[in-house]
């Protein structure tokens, strides 16, 4: 008997989830039949991988020296998968990660222009925030992210799609009151009790502090909210007031009544939105074909919001 790809898979799945039925259903397949696997897994290497207890099972020694070499083999293999399926471009499965606050309105824009470059191609998407998205970039469980550069992390290749500038936004009183002052504000002229921003964990909370020059254990910055419509949604009724990035003026300022805008001086804050893959720096025509179709994407959502908040 020989050590299968599909003894491997189930292997890792197992030593994941601590449990048969939860590797089971990881890969979609009965209990029994992942168990019969691990048993043969067992006897090919003639050693006892998992110590199966009551409530699940725990690695042996042996299991996370087989579960190292197993990982290795399978983050080969899926080079090897890629270099195949992308070698002229965008094709097969690709799974894209994206963060929150960008994939609401970058995706409905860039998945239409993506079907239409092949209609062939499976894609699939994961929302999650940045810390997480990288962590599963460089675990192989995703081909690309969609996140605001830098990365700060090494070994990834980083390309930037567009500029996302930060727009202020707050009541219609709020925002009148503000504009009394002058035409433009400035960020660190805001008052630290007066903003509202996303739950911590999220980038753009960082970068709205960042711009504003605070340090967040040193002011009363109210994190509380976990999405940009609930912050929106929020400040219209006056609680305080905060950024929203440009991208998301359409979506989140429509049916959002006493809602008010006001852009800031120059330099206007922002952030540079990227795109992001594992490995060396040479040329990939997948990465490139989906940089550019994303970079069209965001180009087509900035010019459709240019009128709305030209003037604001």
């Amino acid at each position: 008997m020989t050590v299968t790809l599909r003894q491997l898979r189930y292997f890792i799945a197992l030593a994941e989830t601590g449990h048969f039925g939860r590797a089971a259903g990881l890969v979609h397949v009965s209990q029994p039949a992942l168990s019969v696997q691990i048993r043969e897994l067992e006897a090919t290497l003639d050693a006892q991988l998992v110590d199966r207890q009551p409530r699940g099972v725990v690695l042996t020694p042996t299991g996370h020296e087989v579960l190292r070499h197993a990982r290795a083999m399978m983050d080969n293999l899926r080079t090897l998968e890629q270099a195949a399926r992308w070698r002229r471009g965008l094709a097969g499965q690709l799974t894209l990660g994206v963060i929150p606050t960008v994939a609401p309105y970058l995706l409905p824009v860039a998945l239409p222009l993506l079907r239409a470059e092949n209609v062939m191609l499976d894609l699939r998407v994961r929302e999650a925030q940045t810390e997480a998205l990288i962590a599963d970039l460089m675990a192989g469980r995703l081909d690309a992210a969609v996140i605001a550069l830098p990365s700060g992390q090494g070994g990834l290749v980083e390309t930037e799609l567009f500029e996302d500038r930060f727009l202020l936004a707050g009541s219609q009183s709020q925002i009148a009151a503000l504009r009394e002052t002058g035409d433009r504000l400035r960020p660190r002229e805001i008052k630290p009790d007066r903003l509202l921003l996303l739950d911590e964990g999220h980038c753009l909370a960082d970068q709205a502090l960042e711009v504003c020059g605070l340090d967040r254990p040193a002011t009363r910055v109210d994190l509380g909210a976990s999405s940009l419509a609930t912050l929106a949604r929020l400040v219209s009724e006056g609680f305080g007031l905060t950024f929203l990035p440009e991208i998301a003026l359409r979506a989140e300022t429509a049916g959002t009544d006493g809602l008010a805008l006001m852009r800031f001086a120059e330099p206007q804050p922002g952030r540079r939105i990227g795109l992001v893959r594992r490995g060396a720096s040479q040329p990939e025509p997948w990465f490139e074909e989906l940089a550019g179709l994303l970079r069209d994407a965001g180009e087509r959502l900035l010019s459709q919001v240019s009128q709305q908040c030209g003037a604001a």
